[in-house]
């Protein structure tokens, strides 16, 4: 099975959860070894270093008293190559293990924001929103622990991509925890006062999907109609995973939006999924058939072609949307969302805003391990239709706009109001 979402599932800590069952260290470490060996899509892939890797580590799985040691090595040996898109998610994903069970959140959306835990988003459904909580507030502690503590190690040196990625990481496993479960958390609102909250977690909304080995996923489709600063009306549709469930969905937004000035499309933390979903999705303002991207595989190319949509939901023969598309990204903006941005920019049919996005673009497989583990692996390279690769480099916004703490607190989404003023100036 194809995929694109499982690695980023696997580095958030989402789905490190389950216990295996004895290790079956040797077979295991074995397996890992050989498929990458045999599948890796570079043809210049290094079997010589792949092989000393093999005589190094293989005895120190063996040797693993634990399914938490032995996978501790393979993510040493998959580590070494250097890219996206190779893990290992632990058997069992709906058995509370290794991070117990995360299956309740919060309610509000944090990044890492001027070295700080800052709320971007409250879900105003959510007991968060009725607590009080708002956007641009600084998680202080987590369960009394400080998060300036948790976060020490990343604080300084690293790269930001890397820092907001594992900022979140972190802060998802002390945030997240069983629905219905109290979360005790002390912020500091805009003006520098403390206060602590009680906030009962609840389990994640959205339609549930499965794919293969990865745990359960909830999809979410939003739209709305926003003014430019002109005057003008400009749909906007947020999703946060690409599974099948949204193509309906965003189909509909578009026939509501078809004689808007222009269409926002949100992707900002969203992890990608299903990659195919590109070429459908951006058939809804392509007239051609024209090239998005190539994956390219050891003995192979996959080209990667937008699909006109020339039907409505209700069967109407209409034409895909003409006017001016703008896509907004952050730093968890990865797999698919890139795939999709990148072809989309380098057609010149979408400007992007916002910050880079992370730059874990490659496609997946997934493959079952002796010890009931399953491996994830990338199995090709992405470039865009004009020759760009975004593994490692990301896609590259037209307009940067950084996230600022001053803008939540007072309310404004500026990558949003950057796109819509860029939507009202070619009204």
């Amino acid at each position: 099975m194809k995929g694109s979402l499982a690695a980023l599932l696997v580095i958030a800590g989402l789905s490190i959860v389950g216990s295996a069952q004895a290790p079956d260290a040797a077979a295991t470490f074995d397996k890992v070894w050989t498929i990458v060996r045999d599948t890796h899509f570079d043809p210049s892939f290094d079997r010589a270093t792949w092989d000393r890797a093999r005589e190094e580590l293989r005895p120190k799985a063996v040797a693993a008293k634990t399914p938490g040691e032995l996978r501790s090595v393979l993510r040493d040996l998959l580590g070494r190559l250097g890219l996206s898109h190779f893990a290992v998610i632990p058997a069992s994903p709906d058995t509370p293990g290794e991070l117990g069970d995360l299956s309740g959140q919060p309610g509000f959306e944090v990044r890492l924001i001027e070295k700080q835990l800052v709320v971007t988003a409250v879900d105003p459904e959510s007991a968060a929103a009725a607590a009080g909580v708002r956007p641009g507030w600084i998680v202080d502690t987590v369960a009394g622990v400080p998060m300036a503590r948790t976060l020490a190690p990343i604080a300084d040196g690293a790269p930001e991509r890397i820092a907001q990625l594992e900022a979140w990481r972190l802060s998802l496993a002390q945030l997240r925890g069983p629905s219905g479960s109290k979360l005790e958390v002390t912020f500091i609102d805009g003006g520098g006062t403390h206060v602590a909250k009680s906030i009962r977690r609840t389990a994640e909304a959205g339609d549930p999907v499965h794919v293969g080995s990865l745990p359960t996923m909830y999809v979410r489709v939003r739209s709305s109609l926003k003014e430019t600063p002109g005057g003008g009306k400009a749909g906007v549709i947020a999703f946060n995973v690409w599974m099948a469930a949204v193509d309906a969905r965003f189909q509909q937004a578009i026939d509501r939006f078809r004689t808007a000035d222009g269409i926002v499309i949100d992707l900002r933390g969203n992890p990608g999924g299903l990659a195919a979903m590109i070429m459908g999705i951006s058939g809804h303002f392509l007239s051609e058939r024209l090239t998005l991207g190539v994956m390219k595989t050891r003995d192979s190319e996959l080209r990667f072609v937008a699909n006109p949509r020339l039907v409505n939901a209700a069967g109407e023969r209409v034409e895909p949307f003409r006017g001016p598309v703008a896509i907004l990204v952050d730093g968890l903006s990865a797999s698919a969302s890139e795939c999709f941005t990148g072809g989309l920019q380098s057609l010149g049919r979408a400007r992007v805003f916002g910050q880079p996005s992370m730059g874990q673009a490659l496609p997946a497989l997934f493959d079952t391990l002796p010890n009931g583990d399953v491996l994830i692996h990338a199995w090709g390279d992405f470039v865009t239709g004009t020759g760009v690769r975004l593994e490692g480099r990301g896609v590259m916004p037209d307009e940067i706009v950084p996230a600022m703490r001053a803008d939540l607190l007072a309310g404004r989404d500026r990558p949003l109001e950057s796109a819509l003023a860029w939507i009202g100036r070619g009204m």
